[in-house]
């Protein structure tokens, strides 16, 4: 016994230090790097540590119950331990959390409702995201399973579901906020550095929840200004032959009837507008890299990279055809 109480001993001393060695990342809660999430970061670690300083007080206790000196022992079996101990101290440090949590998001709710922000529209589907941008003209941009932000002027997201419950979560940016059926929550960020981060759904929504993600691109002013400008252009021309047979396929295979290409004539609702879709970082809400042959994976094989997804498999294909309509979808960008 005494051997398994100084082992859970040293776990409890070297944990934290173990554990924040290996969050570092674009999906990390531990390097914040939005002011929102830089607000929340102080009773991340408060919490942490009042947790930590809690459980080895009760260790001590425990260890001083079985191993003490009859004396000492006999005092925590007294009736003021058992009342302070189990009932004050416990309501008194969780009522002095829960104070502190409500002014840390009180003050962000303040800064949210008083923030002149960007806009953007994000929609939470079965299982990817839709992404909207409101340009300075009120212009609607659509896209989809990325979002990308100026760095250093905040950015409101109007986040909606057309399913089920869904959650936003960027821990790098802000806290998680849900994605409810028929309501419209509000979340304000505002990136302090350019950088690519990772966002997730937070919430278990269905079959492929563990594969609905997307990646945050924070940008400096000017070269997102320039970037939702060439967005909100219609989709490129093929340069070559392979990609002008590409969108032939995809025009007579009825592709467009579930996906949106700006200038093609396509403008299905279903699936993810596809207009600029090789300029993206990732496919199928971050599930795959974003080169040709992912494209010719999911085109021929979805269900299996992701499991009861709206989009059927298309077997048809020959592997040039295959080829020809991977080529012309990276070509979108």
């Amino acid at each position: 016994m005494r051997q398994a109480a100084r082992l859970l001993l040293r776990i409890m001393v070297h944990a934290p230090v173990a554990a924040t060695a290996g969050c570092a990342g674009v999906q990390s809660v531990l390097s914040p790097s939005g002011v929102e999430a830089l607000q929340i970061d102080p009773l991340l670690w408060t919490a942490t540590w009042v947790g930590v300083v809690v459980t080895f007080i009760v260790l001590v206790l425990v260890a001083i119950a079985l191993y003490g000196p009859a004396r000492w022992r006999s005092r925590l079996a007294s009736d003021w331990v058992v009342i302070g101990g189990g009932i004050v101290f416990p309501v008194t440090v969780l009522t002095g959390l829960f104070v502190y949590a409500l002014v840390v998001m009180q003050a962000g709710m303040v800064r949210s409702q008083a923030a002149d922000a960007d806009m953007v529209t994000i929609v939470g589907k079965r299982w990817w995201w839709e992404v909207t941008y409101a340009t300075a003209d009120g212009e609607e941009v659509v896209s989809a399973n990325e979002l990308r932000l100026p760095v250093g002027r905040p950015v409101r997201l109007q986040l909606e579901s057309d399913n089920v419950i869904h959650s936003f979560w960027a821990p790098k940016l802000a806290g998680k906020l849900d994605m409810i059926p028929g309501r419209t929550n509000e979340l304000v960020v505002e990136v302090s550095e350019p950088g690519v981060s990772r966002a997730q759904c937070a919430e278990y929504c269905g079959g492929a929840h563990a594969l609905m993600a997307l990646y945050v691109v924070a940008m400096p002013e000017d070269e997102y200004d320039a970037w939702l400008t060439q967005e909100a252009e219609p989709a490129r021309e093929p340069q070559t032959e392979q990609q002008e047979r590409g969108r032939t396929l995809f025009l007579e295979n009825g592709c467009g009837a579930c996906h949106r290409v700006r200038g093609i004539g396509a403008r299905g609702e279903i699936g993810p507008d596809l207009t600029h879709v090789g300029g993206r970082l990732s496919l199928a809400a971050a599930a795959l890299p974003n080169d040709r042959e992912a494209f010719a994976r999911w085109i021929a094989d979805n269900q299996q990279i992701k499991p009861e997804n709206l989009m059927p498999p298309f077997e048809q294909f020959s592997q040039e055809e295959l080829s020809a309509l991977a080529a012309y979808l990276e070509s979108l960008e």
